[in-house]
């Protein structure tokens, strides 16, 4: 039942009659099965029917080389719940798996919704059903005439032994019960929502994470290939230099261009351990017992596909959107809790069990029962109860400005996600262009140097341009394989496709 009106306040100087009292019974009990406060609505999707400003292109460019494909955005597929298997790396696959099974996060949100589950069948127990309670007792007492008005009688030793069975019911006229169990549910739904979104953020951290390993992997190489490059034209001027033909600056110029480039190692092996150690604690295992495969970017394939959902049903995908949804539903139902709080309450209770002196005799006699009931009608709290409600709808305001936020920065992680993927593939288009360009500029610097037509000088020059062109190629191609996973996440990875059997299946594998 919607609440229509405010209570009636109750005044510190007003009576309460006979007639008043039975007929706010009557009402209790009318009300009996309806429920105060307002029903959750879902919110509705936003109208948009685009991610960006401006329509993006049916397919992002393509360019030579590893990585360098064309994309497609497809918007009548939908996305896989395995998203990371279209990287087509087995590597990659087992890892995201073991991760699955091993990973501690998960494993504490796992633990976290089944505590969430208990509560709510705990308090739907205490709640919605009678509760009954045996009691047996034994007590010696003593009585003296005096404390029953006969001084003259003496005083008398006996045992009393009782059991008896106690019923007591909370009638939930108002339904605050219901919507606090309602808020409860919605609390259960959080948490499901809750570990989804930990294993979507495990699986992407993952793939990304293998593909910065992948990353540094091909600067390290690229890095020594460009010092063995190095290393050799030094050679060759050592003996120009023992010649004659050189002087002493030229060979010294050239052996710190070869010192400046080996500097370059031990950071990347640096970060490549940093991001190795990464992957064995995301898969839930300790650095030195993870044994991970090698990943290398010419290993991984870039998805051509890319299944992008319609902006309607982003807010049915996105874990945080629906953990944000679920929050929003119990800051509703506590509206209902709040407002079912002014209304009377009616108790029931009532028992039945046998009182005798001598513990055998305990069950032979008659039964002794009870049966009552109580109204409680809130009278006057010094404006508690209508300010815990008012709290109650200002926690809803929050919760839905919080959802609002959530939706708006998942449109915005999409759209950066789509407009990243448009601009890498012209990036990476351009940057093979001056990586080609700068490596024909140096083999025609080498061969004028060889001829004597430049200086050491400009050879150094062309070697500086083609080390850093040919690292960036190495960022830039990662960088698309990099943000396609983003793509995926942020549109919400796919775990409604999930096989709810292998879903229930890795859900035990973590208890």
């Amino acid at each position: 039942m919607q609440r229509t009106g405010r209570a009636r306040k109750w005044e510190q100087d007003e009576v309460i009659t006979p007639r008043s009292a039975i007929s706010a019974l009557a009402v209790c009990l009318t009300l009996a099965g309806c429920m105060v406060g307002p029903n959750f609505r879902q919110p509705d999707a936003p109208t948009t029917g685009t991610y960006t400003e401006s329509p993006l292109p049916e397919q992002t460019a393509a360019s030579p080389g590893n990585g360098g494909n064309a994309q497609r955005f497809v918007t009548s597929q939908d996305i896989s719940a395995q998203w990371w298997s279209l990287f087509q790396s087995d590597p990659l696959d087992r890892l995201v798996r073991d991760s699955l099974t091993n990973s501690p996060t998960l494993t504490a949100a796992l633990a976290t919704l089944r505590q969430a589950r208990e509560n709510l069948i705990a308090e739907r127990g205490a709640l919605l059903y009678p509760q009954v309670d045996g009691s047996l007792g034994a007590t010696r007492e003593k009585i003296t005439g005096a404390s029953v008005g006969e001084p003259g009688v003496g005083s008398e030793i006996f045992n009393l032994f009782n059991a008896s069975v106690n019923v007591s019911y909370a009638l939930d006229v108002a339904g605050g019960n219901r919507r606090q169990l309602e808020g409860l549910q919605a609390l259960v739904d959080y948490q499901v929502y809750q570990l989804e979104g930990a294993r979507l953020t495990l699986t992407a951290n993952v793939v990304t994470t293998a593909i910065r390993e992948a990353q540094l992997r091909a600067q390290i190489k690229a890095t020594q290939d460009i010092l063995a490059a190095e290393e050799k034209q030094v050679e060759s001027i050592e003996t120009q230099y023992r010649l004659g033909a050189v002087a002493r600056l030229t060979l010294t110029t050239q052996r710190s261009q070869v010192e400046q480039t080996r500097a370059l190692l031990p950071p990347l092996e640096r970060e490549l351990a940093k991001t190795r150690h990464q992957l064995a604690v995301l898969s839930g295992k300790l650095p030195s017992e993870a044994a991970l495969p090698a990943f290398d970017l010419d290993a991984l394939i870039l998805p051509q596909d890319l299944p992008v959902s319609v902006p309607s049903s982003l807010v049915r995908q996105r874990p945080d959107i629906q953990a944000a949804e679920a929050l929003l539903h119990e800051a509703s139902a506590e509206i209902g809790v709040a407002t079912a709080n002014e209304y009377p309450k009616i108790n029931l209770t009532g028992s039945i069990g046998e009182v005798a002196l001598q513990a055998h005799s305990l069950f032979a006699g008659p039964a002794v029962w009870s049966i009552g009931a109580g109204l409680l009608q809130p009278l006057f709290h010094g404006g508690e109860l209508e300010a815990r409600r008012r709290a109650a709808v200002a926690g809803y305001d929050q919760a839905e400005a919080q959802y609002r936020q959530t939706v708006l920065l998942a449109f915005q992680n999409v759209a950066d996600a789509l407009r990243s993927l448009e601009a890498d593939a012209r990036a990476l288009e351009a940057q093979s262009r001056a990586t080609q360009y700068a490596r024909e500029t140096l083999d025609l610097t080498q061969r004028q140097y060889q001829l004597g037509g430049t200086g050491i000088l400009a050879l150094l020059i062309a070697q500086q341009q083609y080390q850093q062109q040919r690292l960036n190629l190495v960022i830039t191609q990662a960088a698309r394989y990099a943000d396609t996973a983003a793509l995926f996440q942020a549109l919400g990875g796919g775990w409604w496709n999930r096989d709810p059997q292998a879903a229930a299946s890795a859900d035990a594998q973590s208890k």
